[in-house]
């Protein structure tokens, strides 16, 4: 057995799988790059009226949130119908030509807003459906004997996800900008194509799990036994996880807005605009992934240090509080009427991606290893639903300023303060449920391993 661990390789199903993910991730944030301003220009002040700015943005603004909020929110009811129903592989199959025609619609009704809020719906629906089940379906792919190499398959997986979303989110506005709407929405539907065709593509080379039927499904959901200690188990952190996304999804919007009030000069002669300084994240976390899964932790585990998961998910929020302290500190230099350097938001989105990187990977292996296989992609869609938890309350709190309701007495750095207080008190909490859980993992068709986690 020693043996054939040691020489154990990586599926040949996993360049298929990761393939699909960088074409898919491209189609999605190329779009998503050029929503709000798209909106705008467009259907809401397409005038350019200064008087209707701020009513158009917010109209913008609820459009691109709640088309987020909607997709993170279906990868339960994808994952339902791929474990119990389809299966991943028809799920992924299907869904992702449907999802093609979404872009088709953007790209065909650029001056309909009808007609667009359809394809942003079809588009919602078909990354929604197949979300959870691409995740799950990378760790089908591993048994007993490679399982020792999820971490690096899902490090890849997180890696894939990093290059389409760059490469996207530069190349998209570009294009945008010098052939117009219906270029910019179109090639990312071609992405699309090739995604649904490379996935296509390695068909023969999958490992396909059998649904468990919805009437098994829903005895193995509803009556008593080991699958559902398991979904409390796995449950009972993931409630932990929307607080992170809470303070992460802020370096997409709030960071944003602050930045166009730094001294953004990098360097003589450069100053990035505000929307440029998003890419840091997405390029810090490409160069910190392959860092941590094949440096950090191996030296780690050398010297004694086991980095199991829950270990991993706790110190990335260390990592995640800390960079909402250096935004709380830069704010404060504002709003005492200082013009900080924008060279301490770079440091903040270097923190935040080695803290969001340590939890988003662990917590898509997480969801895989630690639910059985009825479980699969059900666990995988409830980790989504962690992002769209930490949305929805970014978007209460923000509407309760707005009206100058309970969280109005949070502005400039007391804003910030209180996420970072906000995550130290989940902390608190996490250790405190890490430290008694006990870890059941679920790989292959052998049995199960049983580890301490408190280790």
């Amino acid at each position: 057995m020693a043996s054939a661990t040691l020489t154990a390789r990586f599926p040949k199903a996993v360049p298929f799988i990761i393939g699909n993910e960088v074409a898919e991730r491209f189609s999605y944030y190329g779009m998503r790059a050029i929503l709000p301003t798209f909106l705008v220009a467009q259907f809401f002040n397409p005038s350019h009226s200064a008087g209707l700015t701020a009513g158009a943005e917010a109209r913008a603004n609820d459009f691109v949130h709640s088309f987020a909020a909607l997709g993170y929110a279906l990868p339960v009811l994808g994952a339902l119908l791929a474990d119990w129903v389809l299966g991943k592989y028809r799920v992924i199959l299907y869904l992702s030509v449907f999802y093609c025609g979404g872009h088709a619609l953007l790209a065909a009704y650029t001056d309909n807003l009808l007609g667009f809020q359809a394809g942003l719906l079809v588009i919602a629906i078909g990354m929604g459906g197949i979300k959870s089940s691409v995740t799950a379906n990378l760790g089908d792919q591993f048994d007993q004997h490679n399982a020792h190499l999820l971490p690096k398959a899902y490090g890849w997986f997180q890696l894939a996800i990093d290059v389409g979303a760059a490469l996207s989110t530069a190349f998209i506005p570009e294009l945008y900008a010098r052939a117009g709407a219906a270029w910019a929405f179109g090639v990312p539907g071609l992405l699309m194509g090739a995604a649904a065709l490379t996935f296509w593509l390695g068909r023969r080379q999958y490992v396909r799990r059998p649904p468990t039927g919805l009437l098994a499904g829903l005895r193995q959901t509803l009556g008593p036994g080991e699958d559902r200690a398991a979904l409390r188990r796995v449950g009972v952190i993931f409630l932990f996880i929307p607080v992170l996304w809470a303070l992460y999804d802020q370096s997409v919007s709030e960071w944003v807005l602050q930045a166009a009030h730094l001294n953004r000069q990098l360097w003589p002669g450069y100053a990035p605009l505000p929307e440029q300084l998003q890419i840091l994240g997405i390029v810090f976390g490409i160069g910190l992934n392959p860092l941590l899964t094949y440096r950090i932790y191996p030296a780690l585990e050398r010297r004694g240090v086991r980095a199991t998961p829950l270990r991993r998910m706790g110190v990335g929020m260390v990592l995640v509080a800390l960079a909402m302290c250096i935004i709380a500190g830069v704010q404060h230099g504002l709003d005492v009427g200082g013009s900080p350097s924008v060279w301490w938001q770079v440091l903040a989105y270097l923190v935040v991606a080695g803290g969001t990187i340590m939890v988003a990977v662990t917590g898509l292996e997480y969801a895989y290893t630690h639910s059985p296989p009825a479980f699969k992609s059900l666990m995988t869609s409830l980790w989504l639903l962690t992002i769209a938890g930490g949305n929805y309350f970014l978007a209460l709190m923000n509407s309760s300023i707005a009206r100058g309701g309970f969280f109005a007495r949070f502005q400039g750095a007391n804003y910030y303060w209180f996420f970072v207080g906000l995550m130290a008190v989940n902390l608190v909490l996490f250790a405190l449920v890490a430290t008694r859980l006990t870890e059941k993992t679920y790989v292959g068709a052998g049995p199960l391993v049983v580890e301490p986690l408190a280790e």
